[in-house]
């Protein structure tokens, strides 16, 4: 993973110290892959695409079973 990515996060997070919120960067000129961490632990990254993280929002958001 690319060390100079630019984080981003929710207007809704706050922008407090301490705010727990999801943070997420997409790598650049093209971005094949999503990147996505937790505020409170940035070492700790989740990479996926664009299809899987659509799928897990929308089923998150419809109140399904997770998709897989």
């Amino acid at each position: 993973m690319s060390p100079d990515l630019t984080w981003q996060k929710s207007s809704f997070s706050g922008g407090g110290d301490g705010d727990n919120c999801v943070e997420l960067a997409l790598p650049t000129p093209s971005p094949t892959s999503i990147h996505l961490r937790e505020s409170d632990t940035p070492t700790t990254v989740l990479t996926t695409n664009r299809t899987a993280l659509h799928a897990l929002l929308a089923a998150l958001k419809n109140g399904n079973d997770l998709p897989g």
